[in-house]
């Protein structure tokens, strides 16, 4: 839009009174020698409106009950704003000729380090998938993972090219469950209710043990529970069947919004192959 308006020489205002009668009359009704015409049902203030809220307002702060913009709320807040009726569709269209997309938001982890995050990725895992290859042994990726009633998943409305970012609220209730998925697709989860410690994930490790043919490998983030004394104790008691790796820290606690397996799993599709 700024290009647009530089290189026009424009105020904002017009160039959406543009789109409004683009919108409503199409080429036509950009001819300068004709007027006319059915009016129209959004003009340029309302089309500026709609992208301003669109593009820079969280759904919740207009008291929507979720995190993520859809074509009904906005063609909810259209009929309350401007006592407009328009279709789904229509409000699809909306979005598209106002250079909006329908994206699925990034969630941002506030510190990190991404020379650390390179380094375990180019040597360290590396190091790892070696190992395994030398003993058998099969590679895990294990983490624990909140479900909560307010968690947000899917697509929101944005301006094209600007991948948007969404701030979830606090939990209200939900449980909690640990996983272990391995470079094979293969999984392994627990749920747990209350607080995962040492004892909850020793009993995790208990189960991942049951069955397994080979030695496992199993790459964890620093989370106290991981490098709890008696969870090395209980490590000891296995002969070498199992063994803990660490990841680089991404952010000094769980980011909002975005669990751990999600990360994990942002590690395993930038990690090449499989041991």
């Amino acid at each position: 839009m700024r290009a647009i308006r530089s290189h026009l020489t424009c105020n904002r205002t017009t160039i959406y009174d543009w789109l409004s009668l683009y919108r409503h009359g199409g080429k036509a009704a950009l001819d300068a020698k004709k007027r006319g015409g059915r009016r129209r049902k959004l003009d340029g203030v309302a089309m500026r409106w709609i992208y301003r809220t669109v593009a820079t307002k969280n759904p919740l702060q207009l008291h929507f009950p979720f995190a993520l913009w859809t074509c009904d709320m906005i063609r909810v807040l259209i009929k309350q704003r401007f006592n407009v009726d328009l279709s789904r569709s229509s409000v699809g269209r909306l979005l598209e000729q106002l250079g909006l997309s329908a994206q699925r938001p990034l969630w941002r982890a506030y510190q990190q380090n991404p020379q650390e995050v390179q380094r375990w990725l180019n040597v360290t895992y590396p190091k790892i998938k070696a190992e395994a290859r030398a003993c058998r042994a099969e590679i895990y990726f294990g983490d624990e993972a909140g479900v909560r009633s307010d968690h947000h998943a899917g697509t929101t409305w944005a301006p094209q090219g600007r991948t948007p970012i969404v701030s979830s609220t606090e939990a209200r209730f939900g449980f909690n469950l640990i996983s272990a998925v391995s470079a094979r697709g293969l999984l392994r989860f627990m749920v747990v209710e209350g607080k995962v410690g040492a004892g909850t994930f020793i009993a995790f490790l208990q189960r991942l043990m049951l069955g397994a043919t080979k030695p496992i490998f199993l790459i964890v983030d620093g989370h106290p529970s991981h490098r709890a004394k008696a969870v090395g104790r209980y490590i000891e008691t296995l002969g070498g069947k199992l063994r803990l790796f660490f990841l680089p820290a991404l952010q000094p606690g769980a980011e909002p919004g975005r669990t751990g397996l999600e990360q994990l799993e942002e590690y395993c599709s930038r990690a090449s192959g499989s041991p």
